[in-house]
């Protein structure tokens, strides 16, 4: 899942086949080897179906984009090398780049890309990008124009987040893209070599447009999602950069290893029903802000993640536009107001409430009973395991998680708000006049400074209303050796080849 529910360890893959490395090896680029420890193992090929979470290493492997993000999360060139939105937002102009070629030999040209994008379009995952679109059209063999139904802020950071990689005409005729990828990028997929679910080798692409900015040779991903594994792969030299846990947090000084951190998702309860229709007590504002009140979010933090971590009760990326410093502390830690708000509500007794819970959770479970304890509240467990929370546990009153957050507001707004999600199934926010009307602000203002107000003030009407319950945005870290720097990307859950290059020695 793109917002995933947390970052959990599900079983320990075997190190098939891997040798150890110094890292020392330099290519005639400067640059040596890139191994990386990923979390998860790729969820498709077919960039049409890929959850893009996890996914940037893989499919930026072989796949080049339209549009990419820079570390701020702003949409950069790649195979698109500009482009222009029309005076009434409807069209976007893109000019593609004319040197790009397919590695089954085809050349990337507009009839391509407006194959690809029909095809991501369509798909299921990757069709978030594109709701608001009505056509792609080829005006020239270097010129693609959207046709959009409705203005749409988000489509470009979309595209950019992993939305757009091209994929070759004539896999996707073939429908052969979720056994083997074929695109226009930096490196190919050595299938002989790769063993599935443990390990994939690459090979890099000589004459590739952009073959500058991919300086590692060779390319090996290894997904590890048991982190004691990952830590000791990488203090082994099997890899040289890491989705990075506590240990590895704790050895990084030791070892020399670079550490890049970024915030990445917000950890708390989600509300699935804030109008009260399926479960009457979060109906009532006042329980809302109750259980927002009933949790020592700063010991969380120190608790939970071991102080990586921002105080704030905002959806809104802490140091990012629409979230405002003077609403952290709106729900400081009182339990006195709490059960005053849980009287006031007619639940001065509590309630009961049942709520799932899977095993990488385990660790909040005791202090959510005891802060529900606190309050009176009666809570019961389902247990189950992780495969099958995303699509049960929204069909609770709440449940607890990690859920990614955007570095681009307005798909904020969208994703954590207004749009459905599987987080998320009923936002109901048109049952809130003042968050419906904050919303509708929001997509009618104009681009800059006016809209980041709007934004500001569509945070300020939710966070008032306990829309959620955040205890604190979480960070993501990345560890690797000396040689190597990455760049963390907020709503990327692992950042892409472009995020990962050969370290500035003047830095």
């Amino acid at each position: 899942m793109s917002g995933s529910v947390a970052a959990v360890a599900l079983a320990a893959l075997a190190l098939t086949g891997c040798s150890s490395s110094d890292n020392s090896d330099l290519n005639s680029d400067g640059a040596g080897p890139l191994n990386i420890g990923g979390f998860t193992d790729v969820t498709s090929w077919d960039p049409a179906l890929a959850d893009i979470g996890f996914d940037g290493p893989f499919l930026s492997a072989v796949y080049d984009p339209l549009i990419a993000l820079d570390g701020d999360g702003t949409p950069v060139p790649a195979l698109a090398k500009e482009w222009e939105v029309s005076e009434d937002f409807k069209t976007i102009t893109l000019k593609l780049r004319d040197d790009a070629v397919f590695s089954d030999g085809e050349a990337f040209n507009s009839a391509a890309a407006v194959k690809a994008l029909d095809h991501l379009k369509s798909g299921v995952r990757s069709q978030e990008a594109y709701l608001n679109v009505e056509s792609f059209e080829a005006t020239d063999d270097s010129t693609v124009e959207i046709h959009l139904s409705k203005r749409d802020d988000t489509i470009l950071y979309y595209m950019g987040l992993g939305r757009s990689y091209m994929p070759a005409p004539a896999a996707i005729d073939a429908g052969t893209l979720t056994k083997a990828p074929v695109g226009s990028g930096p490196y190919t997929l050595d299938e002989k070599t790769s063993v599935a679910g443990a390990e994939y080798h690459f090979q890099k692409v000589a004459d590739h447009w952009a073959a500058d900015q991919f300086a590692f040779d060779p390319l090996t991903i290894m997904p590890i999602d048991d982190p004691t594994a990952r830590t000791n792969a990488m203090i082994a030299g099997q890899i040289n950069v890491n989705y990075a846990g506590p240990d590895d947090l704790a050895q990084a000084k030791a070892n020399n290893w670079n550490v890049e951190s970024k915030i990445a998702g917000r950890i708390g309860i989600q509300f699935t029903d804030r109008t009260g229709a399926s479960f009457a007590p979060f109906g009532d504002v006042r329980v809302r802000q109750a259980l927002n009140y009933a949790f020592d979010s700063a010991g969380l933090i120190d608790m939970l993640a071991q102080g990586n971590g921002k105080l704030t009760n905002q959806v809104f990326p802490s140091g990012g536009e629409g979230n405002l410093p003077e609403l952290d502390h709106k729900y400081d830690y009182n339990i006195k107001t709490a059960k005053e708000l849980m009287a006031e509500a007619g639940y001065a007794d509590g309630f009961d409430i049942t709520m799932p819970i899977m095993p990488v959770l385990s660790a909040y479970q005791p202090i959510a009973n005891q802060v529900f304890a606190d309050l009176g509240i009666r809570a019961s467990w389902d247990e189950m395991q992780y495969i099958d929370y995303a699509e049960k546990a929204p069909t609770y009153p709440a449940f607890m998680g990690m859920i990614a957050i955007d570095s681009n507001p307005v798909a904020n707004v969208e994703r954590q708000i207004e749009k459905p999600q599987w987080y998320n199934l009923t936002p109901n926010a048109d049952k809130f006049p003042e968050v419906q009307a904050a919303i509708d602000e929001v997509h009618s203002s104009d681009p800059g400074p006016e809209q980041v107000k709007a934004i500001e003030k569509l945070n300020t009407i939710v966070t008032d209303l306990a829309w959620f319950d955040v205890w604190f945005q979480s960070e993501n870290s990345y560890v690797s050796t000396p040689n190597i720097d990455v760049t963390a990307i907020t709503g990327m859950m692992f950042p892409t080849l472009r995020q990962i290059v050969p370290a500035n020695p003047s830095k």
